[in-house]
């Protein structure tokens, strides 16, 4: 098994950990920060409807699933970046195989 030094590992879970931090914080933030400022958010409107409305029943479940996408490329990239490509643990897993 291939070691990866401690500094890359330690740099690659911070970037991960800061991301889905960001991502917890946005889906907080479309989902209860919308409730918690529903008085002032009613003056806008998209579709007809009030802006807390429509969030509460549409736009939270959009934006989740905006953030799905948007982490997986992200994830990707961040992989790339470090070297923990899939293409490259195929390799890695093809090269090793059982000849007992």
């Amino acid at each position: 098994m291939k070691k990866i030094d401690k500094r890359k590992a330690d740099a690659y879970f911070k970037e991960r950990t800061r991301n889905i931090m960001i991502y917890l914080l946005i889906g907080f933030l479309s989902s209860f920060g919308v409730v918690l400022f529903a008085e002032p958010l009613s003056g806008f409107s998209i579709n007809g409807l009030p802006f807390h409305y429509f969030m509460g029943a549409q736009g939270a479940v959009v934006i989740f699933i905006l953030l799905l996408f948007i982490n997986a490329k992200v994830s990707d990239s961040v992989d790339q970046k470090y070297g923990i490509d899939e293409k490259r643990n195929e390799q890695l897993g093809a090269e090793k195989t059982l000849d007992h």
